[in-house]
């Protein structure tokens, strides 16, 4: 090898280490917090012993909350000695220059941590069980430091755990749709089919790989059609998923461009012949929307579309959806024929159907509907894909979350915590420490002491560095089911 080739391979190598370093510091526990919240271990009262937080919704779009996604920040954040010389040496060098004070970082609390606490952290988080449907307004989850020491630690790591918000408010909005596709399929066709209903186009849509692992895994709590390869590795690596999502073949533009519009029929009617069982989806509008369905469709592959052991799945990509969805369902209903079902809605002939994945969010999805059954057809005849509209087009303000400390011990007595701003009492917090019980037969929040004998419904799934529990995919289905 050359001098050249060698130096090109070292500078190479020292850009593959640089990034390797920086995305250890993303992991670097003391780095994952608000720049702020460095200097609050100066400003709690003296003799502080103890802090006590909560998280909740306060409101917003949805009346009732799906908790999702606390196991993967525990697992991947706060699980096991996240503390070590290192980082906090880097922790210290990088504070000294963001603030421009070497002596504001708390080197010395992190370095109790570091050798009183093996590294590990120590607090006792407590949370309802995740894929449990909580009414807005109650805690979800609770989190006290168990080191007298480390009194500062609790709300440091408000930031983290507060990002629990994404996954579950996709997880919340995705349940909202299901019922809207329920409620559809209940009045015109079978609602059997709801699982595989809404198709999670998300992944390219979304910030980070991060970001689609989340809220792709949030999407498969309530749906199993999924292309958002990075929610089904999560469910599996972090919920013990068997395999919670399924895909079928299908086109994209390029796939079917590149054959050139001479040869469209071509392209079409390769993809029946490379998949000539099961379904398959091929996006149609490359050109024109309605010579596709009339005339290709309809009636030059109108034999080996209804001869085929499968099912063809119509994708229009453009166009106003509500319009364009009806228009396709008459275009096919007229080239293939269509019955109609016990409900008196139509229904395509079986080897037909669509999907509109095209501008579908919420919103959206109860138009599409909406007019699909002012028209006639059954929902039974189309599928939906969202992308945007599942994974991005959501904040934390969506469902108002917060956290908040609620209760505190200092010089060995404990006290109530909370805020009342006089400008707007709807963000006032809740005080003392807290339980979420059953009470007549819907979940409530409660001051602990005020109810002693009541079961909570929140359960400690860490402590000082170790996960206590963990739920598998399964069981966060099962307590997210609608009607369950």
């Amino acid at each position: 090898m050359g001098a050249r080739a060698v130096a090109a391979c070292g500078a190479a190598s020292t850009g593959f280490l640089a990034r390797l370093t920086m995305l250890d510091s993303l992991q670097n526990i003391l780095l994952l917090t608000d720049s702020y919240k460095v200097s609050h271990y100066r400003q709690y009262p003296p003799q502080t012993e103890r802090v006590y937080s909560y998280f909740e919704s306060r409101g917003g779009a949805y009346a009732e909350i799906v908790f999702f996604g606390l196991q993967y920040l525990l697992k991947r954040y706060l699980q096991g000695a996240v503390v070590t010389a290192a980082r906090i040496d880097e922790a210290e060098a990088l504070f000294a220059r963001h603030f421009g004070d070497p002596n504001l970082f708390h080197r010395r609390g992190w370095e109790h941590i570091l050798h009183q606490n093996a590294g590990r952290l120590p607090v006792s988080i407590r949370a309802v069980p995740e894929g449990t449907v909580v009414p807005f307004g109650n805690v979800l989850l609770t989190i006290e430091n168990t080191d007298p020491a480390c009194w500062w630690l609790t709300n440091y790591l408000e930031t983290l755990l507060v990002q629990s918000w994404y996954p579950t408010t996709v997880a919340t909005r995705t349940r909202a749709m299901k019922r809207t596709l329920l409620d559809a399929l209940y009045k015109t066709g079978d609602p059997a089919g709801a699982d595989f209903k809404l198709h999670d186009f998300g992944f390219r849509g979304v910030s980070s790989v991060e970001t689609a692992a989340l809220g792709g895994a949030a999407h498969l709590v309530h749906f199993q059609g999924t292309d958002n390869l990075a929610g089904l590795v999560l469910a599996r690596e972090i919920y013990a998923a068997d395999m919670p999502g399924f895909s079928i073949p299908a086109a994209e533009h390029s796939t079917l461009t590149c054959w050139g519009r001479a040869h469209e029929v071509d392209a079409l009617r390769n993809m029946l012949r490379q998949f000539p069982t099961g379904i398959v989806a091929v996006v149609s509008d490359s050109y024109d929307l309605d010579h596709a369905c009339r005339e290709i469709w309809g009636r030059q592959l109108r034999h080996e579309v209804l001869y085929r052991d499968g099912v063809l799945v119509v994708r229009p990509d453009s166009g106003d959806p509500p319009t364009i969805v009806v228009r396709v369902l008459e275009m096919l209903g007229t080239a293939f024929g269509f019955t109609h079902n016990s409900k008196g809605y139509k229904l395509l002939d079986s080897h037909v159907r669509l999907i509109q994945g095209d501008g579908i969010d919420a919103a959206m999805l109860a138009a599409v509907l909406n007019a699909t059954g002012q028209a006639g057809w059954s929902a039974d005849n189309i599928a939906f894909g969202s992308g945007g509209g599942l994974l991005q087009q959501v904040n934390r303000d969506a469902c108002q979350f917060a956290f908040k400390c609620s209760a505190a011990v200092v010089a060995g007595q404990e006290r109530d915590v909370f805020k009342a701003p006089a400008t707007d009492l709807r963000k006032s917090s809740k005080p003392g420490r807290l339980k979420l019980i059953v009470r007549q037969g819907a979940l409530a929040t409660v001051r602990a002491q005020d109810h002693p004998d009541a079961a909570d419904q929140l359960q400690e799934v860490f402590r000082d560095g170790e996960l206590l529990a963990e739920t598998t995919f399964d069981a966060v289905r099962a307590r997210a089911v609608i009607g369950g």
